[in-house]
């Protein structure tokens, strides 16, 4: 009796600690997620990140059957948002939905707050062209005709904003391409970018382009070329600069999905799937190119190789141009 009593009470204590880790352990094997998900958009509502991220989440939350939910956390080029993801934990419960910014900052500025390495690619959402634009009166029909102004008189060109992709793809055009001087006017949008040109303070601007699709639709403004490698459904009849004499250029605007790197790859897995799903939904598709976005999509390897292409790229676009933030 007295042996028996002691395996008793071991057994029961194991029992009653096994009973204890039930719960635990049934919430670790509970489909992800289990729970809404924060996407933190690292720039602010309306750019291109929070306009994907609203229309591929709306799609994501029905998926889920768990609320997609938005949350803004703009400053420093995207880079407060992809810090405070890069910090987050690993749980699955909060992704980053950034833009090529992702590739570009590492090189572009001294600290970016974050290691690439510590965020996950989990999905590429979409991708949009830039786009040079002039007025409508402009004597520059063409870029063949933007570069001859550019020879002949000083050539203003405005942006969203030092080293994002629209700045770095014109300054590529400029100064490694063709050769001519022009001076970069950054502003703190797109919209007031435009709005320069329309009043004639600066001959270009450079966007991504959804901020300049309507205006060029109305004939407000003169597309002169998109920078991807094939024009754009959303504005057909304006060429590529590829066509009009500078072969193998693909400069995109892209929006993706991250997590924490120490994220459980079965929820990198999941997450990919799911998104993969979201963006071969007919209605997402459709709203996506609404706004002049191409959905991108592509397994686990191939969005970390081409968010690790693009990174490698724009670094030495970067150096080319000597574009520096302190």
């Amino acid at each position: 009796m007295r042996r028996t009593e002691p395996r008793t009470g071991r057994r029961a204590i194991l029992g009653a600690a096994g009973a204890a880790m039930l719960p635990g352990l049934a919430r670790a094997q509970q489909p992800w997620p289990d729970r809404p998900v924060r996407l933190v958009v690292s720039f602010a509502p309306a750019g291109p990140a929070d306009i994907v991220a609203r229309i591929v989440g709306e799609r994501l939350s029905q998926i889920w059957g768990q609320a997609a939910v938005i949350e803004n956390r703009a400053g420093a080029g995207g880079n407060v948002g992809a810090q405070l993801v890069a910090r987050a934990r690993p749980d699955g419960t909060v992704a980053l939905v950034t833009t090529s910014a992702f590739a570009v900052n590492p090189s572009l500025t001294r600290n970016a707050g974050y290691r690439p390495e510590e965020l996950a690619p989990a999905a590429l959402l979409a991708s949009t062209p830039n786009l040079l634009a002039v007025r409508p009166d402009s004597p520059a029909k063409d870029i063949a005709g933007l570069i001859e102004m550019a020879r002949r008189q000083p050539l203003n060109f405005g942006t969203a904003g030092v080293g994002t992709t629209p700045h770095l793809s014109a300054e590529r055009l400029f100064r490694l391409l063709a050769r001519v001087d022009a001076q970069h006017i950054p502003f703190t949008g797109a919209g007031p970018a435009l709005t320069a040109v329309l009043g004639g303070q600066i001959e270009l601007a450079s966007v991504a382009l959804p901020a300049a699709m309507e205006m060029v639709r109305q004939g407000a403004v003169r597309g002169l070329a998109v920078t991807g490698a094939r024009r754009s459904a959303a504005l057909p009849d304006v060429p590529t600069l590829t066509e009009q004499g500078f072969p193998g250029v693909d400069d995109v605007t892209w929006t993706a999905m991250f997590f924490p790197a120490a994220t459980p790859p079965a929820i990198l897995a999941k997450a990919n799937a799911d998104a993969t799903l979201a963006l071969e939904d007919p209605a997402t598709r459709r709203r996506l190119e609404s706004v002049g976005f191409d959905a991108m999509g592509g397994n686990l390897e191939a969005a970390a190789a081409y968010v690790a292409e693009e990174t490698r790229r724009w670094a030495e676009v970067v150096r080319a141009v000597g574009v520096t933030l302190d």
